[in-house]
C-alpha cells in the first residue's frame, strides 16, 4: 500500500508539477517564485470570493430591513 503511495506521489511530482518548472524556464523565474505566486493567487481570489459573498449577504439584508411590507399604517 505504501509503495502505491509513492507510486501516485512521483507520478504526481514528475508529470503535475512539471507545469511550474516549463512556466518558469520561459519566463526565466525561478520555480519557487512561479509556486508561491499560484499560491498567493488562489489565496487572494478565495478572499475576494468570501468579501464579495459577505458584501452581497449584508446587502441583501438591509434590503429586506428597509423595505419590509407593513400591513398597516401603524406599524412605523
Amino acid at each position: 500500500m505504501l509503495q502505491l503511495v509513492y507510486n501516485i506521489r512521483y507520478f504526481f511530482e514528475k508529470r503535475g508539477f512539471y507545469v511550474s518548472s516549463r512556466l518558469a524556464d520561459r519566463l526565466g523565474m525561478r520555480v519557487k517564485n512561479v509556486r508561491l505566486f499560484f499560491i498567493y493567487l488562489s489565496f487572494a481570489t478565495l478572499g475576494i470570493g468570501f468579501a464579495f459573498y459577505l458584501t452581497l449577504a449584508f446587502w441583501l439584508r438591509l434590503k429586506d430591513l428597509v423595505y419590509a411590507k407593513r400591513t398597516s399604517v401603524f406599524d412605523l
